[in-house]
């Protein structure tokens, strides 16, 4: 883009507040140096990078970019063999580190950001870089004891040679202090010294090294500490050939990682430039355009980016799509040339890669050039009038303007014979308009007020005017030409109606029906405005209700979630105590079991009182069961069954009538209906033999118990229960159906039978009942 152009637009006005929402030395290079792009991708990929910074501000999280700084001359002075400082190389290790934390910032971020998280990627830690500067060079910029074993023992001799020199001095102090000026040790030219009065200097004796500006003072290094001075500046110009040792053996290895440092340096600032670009979009409340190279510009409530927020009138804007050219008329200080540089100044922000300042989904285009010839450029250097300054500046515009271009023109045509210039600036508008480009031209010539009607592709504008104030609106109005108001204004401020009617009757029949139709078009456009403000307001009304109804049904939703809720920890609470004393009542028939003379009449107490366990809960909602005719008497004598009150599986035992059975679950006998259970299988032929049933005690359970398939474990529990079952049932024997196999299943049932108190023996199968891979088992 054109430097002059940047400059009427006032577009560094904005580069200066980018850089000051910049955290870092590079990010405002960055930010300072940043053009406008006419590359249509490039300054789509901007707008993306702005998008994702933008992103974190919205998540209220702040970019960690303290301690960056540019360290590019200090790699650089590395590179060549100098040797760096050891604040350039506590620069250097602070970089490192919070490039770290960025890099561990960004990657912790859930939101979606492909650009950040590929930058961040980049980032090469240099650890073991830190920690070597780091380890010799604390926050202050101080070389440390700890940076060599040499430094710590040398720093030990001067304390000790320091120590030494300040005891002898001291020792002068106390002995010859009327000989002193002041009785303290101190340095001149790094040498501990006594101030001795003039008189007194053959006394003490030794080497002058100043004297105080009267002269009675001299500062004197005594013979007795020349030698321990001596020592203690070898020492001390040992250290620091010590420590340019140490600072230039840190500088060869930052310059080894030159390359990887650079490229932080360089992903750091662009990151930063990212951020600041956010900042500023954000303290503008500005959004992301929707770029495009039709040459299309839709604003709404669009705000000139240098005027504050609670003085500029925002306003909307729109070309390139049904006209591709706008005149706007209007009085002075109306805001025509606001409205000019907002859309040039929007345009050179939104293709810098900055959000612009209006409301969401707009829509603006990138142009190969946007040219302005706004404000009084008179040069009495060059003795240039009004005129002739224009009229250089859109000579210039008339070399360049294509179809890819962007053409302000301010007051077009002023500044000479009104008849002409008028003449001249439809000539022009003609011209620009037939190269296809995209024109905002504002003027008060009145003959330009009827040009849009004759022209394809132009609007007529114009800023709104407040006649009863006297003071602009600073609306713009689409569409609508501006009036002169000047009889309208006239008569407000107090002049002669006599003189205003007979001013009336000297214009033109012409230019008294333009001005009909500017009024006619203005209450036209009012009426528009009013009927969209009140269906607006209805709109958000409506809006406004639907919220409120949608909030109401959510609370509706929560209270029945939380009412359920109450219920099924009602529920929960009563199966838990049916839990328990079910639990109690199994405990207690176990106890039972071992005495052979149960009673039958506590047999039944207590099938009684495991039935009574069962909660009765009442079911807001039965389980839905999808019958069919087939379905109605379906369940037999030992089909597997699921009863769904307790989610609990079982076995049929019979069939009541039609609708009713008697189902076994656990060790209770239950009777229940059709609809409560549910079918899960028929029962299995476990072994060629026959399984014949014996019921005794009331109490259903098969002869046989096959555990062949079933894991050790699982199959001696299941062998516990069912000895406990048929003890209950009242069998002499059962038979085990274990298998051959390797005999582990068998020696490990066989080893159970011998331990259990109520099996009175037990034997292998007879060939007709499964030889070795059955195990006979008779109770006491």
């Amino acid at each position: 883009m054109n430097e002059r152009i940047l400059r009427v637009l006032e577009f560094h006005k904005i580069i200066d507040q980018l850089v000051a929402h910049a955290a870092t030395s590079i990010g405002k290079d960055y930010a300072a140096n940043l053009k406008p792009s006419s590359n249509i991708q490039q300054v789509i990929q901007l707008q993306k990078e702005t998008d994702e910074a933008a992103q974190i501000i919205r998540l209220n999280k702040t970019i960690p970019l303290g301690g960056i700084t540019d360290i590019r001359p200090s790699i650089k002075r590395s590179e060549i063999g100098g040797t760096l400082s050891t604040t350039e190389c506590l620069d250097v290790a602070n970089t490192i580190y919070g490039g770290r934390q960025v890099k561990t910032f960004v990657e912790n971020l859930e939101e979606d950001l492909p650009i950040f998280k590929e930058l961040v990627s980049a980032i090469i830690p240099l650890r073991d870089l830190e920690i070597q500067i780091k380890s010799c060079i604390d926050d202050h910029g101080y070389v440390m004891d700890s940076a060599s074993q040499k430094l710590r023992g040398l720093r030990s001799t001067i304390r000790t040679l320091e120590a030494r020199v300040r005891e002898k001095l001291e020792n002068y102090t106390r002995t010859n202090s009327k000989m002193l000026s002041d009785s303290i040790v101190t340095i001149r030219n790094d040498r501990y010294v006594l101030p001795v009065k003039q008189e007194y200097r053959g006394s003490i004796g030794g080497i002058v090294h100043d004297q105080s500006a009267s002269g009675q003072t001299l500062f004197m290094e005594p013979k007795a500490v020349v030698d321990l001075n001596n020592q203690l500046q070898e020492t001390v110009l040992n250290e620091k050939q010590e420590i340019d040792r140490i600072l230039k053996e840190l500088s060869e290895q930052i310059a080894l990682e030159a390359d990887a440092l650079n490229d932080n340096v360089r992903i750091l600032a662009q990151i930063d430039f990212m951020h600041a670009r956010a900042l500023l979009g954000n303290q503008m409340k500005a959004v992301k355009p929707e770029m495009n190279d039709e040459g299309i510009i839709q604003m709404k409530q669009a705000r000139h980016p240098l005027i504050s927020m609670d003085e500029v009138v925002p306003n909307d804007i729109e070309i390139g799509k049904e006209y591709t050219s706008i005149v706007i008329t209007g009085p002075n200080t109306g805001g025509k040339t606001v409205t000019l540089k907002m859309v040039g100044l929007c345009t050179l922000m939104a293709q810098a890669g900055l959000r612009v300042p209006a409301l969401d989904g707009c829509r603006l285009a990138v142009f190969d050039e946007v040219f302005a010839d706004i404000g009084d450029e008179q040069s009495i250097e060059q003795n240039l009038s009004t005129f002739s300054s224009h009229m250089t500046n859109i000579v210039e515009i008339m070399k360049q303007v294509d179809h890819k271009s962007l053409v302000l023109f301010d007051e077009l045509g002023s500044g000479t014979d009104p008849g002409e210039g008028a003449a001249l600036a439809m000539s022009i508008l003609d011209e620009v308009i037939a190269r296809e480009a995209r024109v905002i031209a504002t003027t008060h010539y009145p003959e330009l007020k009827a040009y849009g009607y004759n022209r394809e592709n132009v609007i007529n504008a114009s800023v709104e005017f407040d006649v009863e104030s006297l003071q602009p609106t600073y609306r713009l109005l689409i569409g609508v030409p501006g009036r002169s108001n000047a009889f309208e204004i006239s008569k407000r401020l107090g002049l002669d109606s006599s003189i205003i009617e007979r001013a009336k009757g000297l214009i033109g029949l012409d230019s008294k029906n333009v001005e009909n139709m500017i009024a006619s078009l203005e209450e036209s456009q009012l009426s528009a405005e009013r009927d969209y403000q009140r269906a607006h307001e209805v709109l958000m009304e409506s809006e406004s209700i639907r919220e409120e109804l949608e909030k109401e049904w959510k609370q509706i939703q929560n209270k029945r979630e939380e009412i359920y809720k109450r219920a099924e920890d009602k529920a929960e609470k009563a199966i838990n105590k049916a839990k328990e004393e079910a639990e109690a009542i199994v405990e207690q028939v176990k106890q039972m079991k071992t005495n052979v003379d149960i009673k039958e009449h506590e047999w039944i107490d207590a099938k009684k009182r495991l039935e009574g366990a069962m909660p009765k809960l009442a079911s807001t909602q039965k389980p839905k069961q999808v019958k069919t005719s087939s379905e109605k008497n379906d369940l037999k004598p030992g089909d597997e069954i699921k009863l769904l009150s307790v989610n609990q599986k079982g076995e049929v035992i019979k069939e009541i009538n039609e609708k009713e059975y008697l189902v076994q679950v656990g060790i209770m006998k239950l009777k229940v209906k059709r609809d409560e259970v549910q079918l899960l299988g028929k029962p299995k032929q476990s072994y060629e033999k026959p399984i014949t049933t014996i019921k005794g005690s009331n109490y259903h359970v098969s002869t046989e118990l096959d555990l062949r398939g079933e894991r050790y474990e699982d199959a001696l529990l299941k062998l516990e229960k069912y000895i406990d079952d048929s003890l209950l049932a009242g069998y002499p024997q059962v038979s085990i159906i274990h298998g051959k196999g390797t005999g582990a299943l068998r020696k490990g049932v066989q080893d159970f039978v011998k331990k259990h108190p109520n099996i009175a023996s037990s034997r292998t199968g007879e060939n007709g009942e499964g030889g070795s891979g059955v195990t006979v088992i008779k109770f006491k």
